[in-house]
């Protein structure tokens, strides 16, 4: 799924953001990213988006290299991939369906697949009582939920949030991780930033990733067998 051998990037301001990251991610993993504002965790989900290159070393993302002369082809990967960032990027005016819809429009399928799909969607996140609402009337975790519907309703083999929890209390954080959790499958990568370790301890069948000055440290909590 993800390979990255001496990775470091470099913004052109001269700022070393990650140096040196060695990293195998395999299908199907629950990924949880953690380390202080500023230590490179946003950083490292730019470089799997292809948002940002590797200033040096290799990365692979489902197989694609992610340089900046494939850029074409690193477009083409995107579809593959759910992208959940703080900013929602949500279409005032227009409804839940619709801005689900907007993110499906590149997918090829008939305009009817990807209504039904993306009212599917919305269901799985709790939100089928508001599908027709518009986005402005929604509260902040009901729009966060739609972008999280957004995100997966293209069924990407890679969904990436960044701080998803961010702006949430205690019960809503747990319910938005647990709901990002249930979109991993064999065939479906879920990787999450986030400083909020304390609601991540103690899990199991997980990947955690600790970012700290563009180092990282890669610890695995397996299932007991």
């Amino acid at each position: 799924m993800i390979e990255a051998k001496g990775v470091s990037l470099r913004y052109p301001d001269g700022t070393v953001a990650l140096k040196d990251i060695n990293l195998h991610i395999k299908p199907g993993e629950m990924v949880y990213i953690t380390g202080p504002s500023g230590s490179g965790k946003t950083s490292l989900l730019k470089l799997l988006l292809g948002i940002e290159f590797p200033t040096f070393g290799s990365l692979k993302v489902m197989d694609k290299s992610m340089v900046r002369s494939r850029k074409g082809r690193i477009n083409k990967l995107r579809r593959r991939i759910g992208p959940v960032f703080q900013e929602f990027k949500l279409i005032e005016g227009r409804t839940a369906l619709e801005n689900v819809m907007i993110g499906m429009r590149f997918l090829g399928k008939s305009p009817r697949k990807i209504k039904e799909e993306a009212i599917n969607a919305l269901k799985r996140v709790g939100l089928e009582e508001k599908i027709y609402s518009k986005v402005e009337n929604l509260s902040w975790g009901q729009q966060q939920r739609v972008a999280i519907a957004r995100a997966v309703a293209r069924k990407p083999a890679l969904i990436l949030a960044d701080e998803p929890t961010g702006n949430l209390d205690y019960d809503n954080a747990i319910n938005i991780l647990k709901l990002l959790n249930s979109f991993k499958d064999s065939n479906t990568t879920v990787i999450i930033t986030t400083h909020a370790t304390h609601l991540i301890e103690g899990q199991k069948d997980v990947t955690y990733i600790h970012v700290n000055n563009g180092s990282i440290t890669v610890e695995r909590e397996e299932l007991a067998v």
